[in-house]
């Protein structure tokens, strides 16, 4: 190929996803390829496509269209979850040329021998069960942050689940890759790494493509906290069974974890969690809270939980409602229920109607909203160290706090990928915190082309 090709990839979905497509990215690189950005002219569009948002297919096809706009002779290439559960139906899509499922997806250039446009989506997609092997990967797109992959897959059964159809069994990186990984981006000068997995918890299956442990996530945590140079971890989303007391116990004393977990619930219902098949009670969801609060009284505490499952009636919703209310917890991520093909859920009777959903929907994501006020007052006067982000927002310079407070202060482009001391102060307009500086921070030469 030759170095004048450009490529441009659009990810759908998770955090995982955005890894993955960094890796996929620079494997393009490597071979002589230029990267670009979606909205500009490509030789070859790579959609990262997802299983868990809804109207998945409708989206693909709208983000196919835009990309033939630009180039209307572009080689166009589906990979990911999407892909790998319907091939066939993203293959018919007018336009699309190549369809890569779970395992081919990270081997996209073998499969590349010209760029000619074909008559029907060439499709490479294999059994599932054939998933069983490992590629790590992690993302770098922005200058402050990146996304570690450290696991891959899913050995649990929820019922509403398509994941584990669409990537496999769970699977895990070696220790020494993850270490190695961790170690390029402190490297490059990233200042936080977000873990990322399907099932983080079970990190150490599947460590050497077979069932043998020789790590947990436990010591994965412990030997990430050693390595020079990254100054802030996050643990990007834990099954609430497997965030074991003794992470929590870590994470309060070590010296890059962040006091931030994110926590699928799914529902405060012990009735609906049996149907879904998770694997705790509402008890066990209690108690991480407030062993959390307990530990770490600053900690931000996120939670997942679908709304509408079937034979989720006025009554078991209130149930979740008032479960999460008395929650000392921070904020949501609302999942409207919707039906998968190959699930148990999609046959399941008790069906709640749209519109239905849609109302439940709203009242938790109006919960949430109040839930991350509250939070953000109970920080009020209390001092942290925020990590400022890239992106000019309309004059303001946005950034995190170690325990995911959200401020602003106008803009400026020597703050960006800084690290500094803050106490805050008063709640903005927009729901973002302003604050007042420990320690005002000196000027700095900075090249301005670097921050664009």
């Amino acid at each position: 190929m030759s170095a004048q090709k450009k490529v441009a990839f659009y990810t759908l979905g998770c955090k995982l996803n955005f890894s993955e497509t960094s890796t996929i990215a620079r494997n393009f690189q490597d071979e002589g390829f230029t990267r670009v950005d979606f909205e500009e002219q490509a030789d070859i569009y790579v959609i990262n496509t997802c299983s868990v948002t809804d109207n998945a297919d409708k989206r693909f096809k709208t983000i196919v269209k835009n990309a033939l706009k630009k180039n209307d002779n572009a080689f166009l290439i589906a990979v990911g979850c999407y892909a790998q559960l319907k091939p066939e139906e993203l293959a018919a899509v007018n336009g699309v040329d190549l369809v890569l499922g779970a395992t081919e997806k990270f081997k996209v250039t073998d499969y590349i021998n010209d760029l000619s446009k074909n008559d029907l989506g060439e499709v490479h997609s294999c059994e599932i069960e054939e998933a069983d092997f490992y590629v790590g990967s992690y993302s770098i797109g922005d200058r402050t942050r990146a996304f570690l992959k450290v696991q891959d897959g899913c050995d649990y059964k929820c019922t509403y689940c398509t994941i584990p159809l669409a990537r496999g069994i769970s699977r895990s990186d070696t220790l020494e890759n993850v270490l190695k990984n961790a170690k390029e981006i402190s490297e490059r000068g990233i200042k936080e790494i977000v873990l990322t997995g399907v099932n983080i918890g079970d990190y150490g299956k599947g460590e050497f493509g077979n069932k043998k442990h020789e790590h947990t996530f436990y010591e994965l945590v412990q030997a990430l906290d050693k390595v020079d140079g990254i100054h802030r971890l996050r643990i990007s989303s834990i099954e609430p069974n497997l965030l074991k007391d003794e992470t929590i116990e870590f994470v309060s004393t070590s010296n890059s974890f962040v006091p931030h977990f994110h926590i699928p619930l799914q529902s405060g219902s012990d009735q609906i969690l049996k149907k879904m098949k998770r694997r705790y009670m509402s008890d066990l969801y209690v108690n991480r809270v407030n062993h959390i609060k307990k530990t770490m009284p600053n900690a931000c505490i996120g939670v997942d939980v679908i709304v509408g499952f079937p034979g989720e009636t006025d009554e078991i919703f209130l149930e979740t409602y008032k479960f999460l209310s008395e929650l000392n917890i921070s904020y949501l991520h609302v999942f409207t229920y919707s039906e998968r093909d190959n699930t148990e859920a999609a046959s399941m009777e008790g069906v709640v109607p749209k519109n239905v959903r849609a109302k439940r929907s709203k009242m938790l994501r109006g919960l949430s909203v109040k839930k991350r006020r509250a939070f953000y007052e109970s920080q009020l006067g209390t001092t942290h160290t925020v990590l400022f982000e890239s992106e000019n927002k309309e004059g303001y310079i946005h950034g995190f706090t170690e325990n995911y407070v959200k401020v602003k202060t106008p803009w400026n482009p020597n703050l960006v990928n800084e690290l500094h001391k803050i106490t805050l102060t008063t709640i903005d307009e927009d729901g973002s915190v302003r604050f007042d500086w420990v320690n005002q921070p000196t000027e700095k030469n900075v090249n301005l082309s670097e921050l664009i």
